[in-house]
């Protein structure tokens, strides 16, 4: 991975390496960025990064699997649609099995 200055860039290179049909959470990212209480700020991160193609904001939920970012999508379901097309079920806005599709890049991304 590539050195960022700005948390935020720092942020969403971790968030490309989350592979298709997997989800993380804003916590797990904070943590692997050595950084374990800015949950928040990952998220603030992935809301900015709306409109960047390159970023799959929708694969980053909270620690429960509850898709508490999906009113910052445009439309009302497309949070899901996009979790749905990877072959993740939604329901009630929480991932179900989410301990089978949880990606953690503190175990996955040996630095």
């Amino acid at each position: 991975m590539k050195k960022s200055a700005n948390f935020f860039e720092k942020v969403y290179d971790v968030a490309k390496l989350i592979p298709y049909g997997r989800v993380t959470s804003y916590g797990a990212i904070a943590k692997y960025l050595g950084a374990a209480k800015s949950a928040r700020m990952v998220g603030w991160a992935m809301n900015a990064s709306h409109g960047r193609d390159d970023i799959p904001a929708h694969r980053v939920v909270n620690r429960k699997g509850l898709l508490t970012g999906k009113h910052h999508f445009e439309g009302t379901n497309l949070m899901q649609q996009l979790l749905e097309n990877e072959g993740i079920q939604v329901k009630d806005n929480q991932i179900q099995n989410f301990d089978v599709f949880f990606w953690d890049p503190f175990k996955e991304l040996q630095t």
